[in-house]
């Protein structure tokens, strides 16, 4: 199945609960940090992005201030 759920436990307890039912339930998962989240959140982002548009370099850099 191409389909997974997010879940953010409040403290360690929570962490080690889930952990037990996961494995219990025969449920893959794995825990990952905070970088880690942020990586996937960016990657969801990118893969929205309307690509059919193109900008210029310059235009991009002055949005930077470089």
């Amino acid at each position: 199945m191409n389909r997974a759920f997010v879940v953010k436990p409040k403290n360690e307890t929570d962490i080690r609960f889930l952990a037990n039912l996961f494995d219990k339930l025969g449920v893959s998962s794995t825990l990952i940090n905070q970088e880690e989240l942020e990586d996937f959140g960016l990657s969801v982002l990118m893969k929205e992005a309307d690509k059919s548009k193109k900008i210029n370099r310059d235009i991009i850099f002055k949005k930077l201030k470089l």
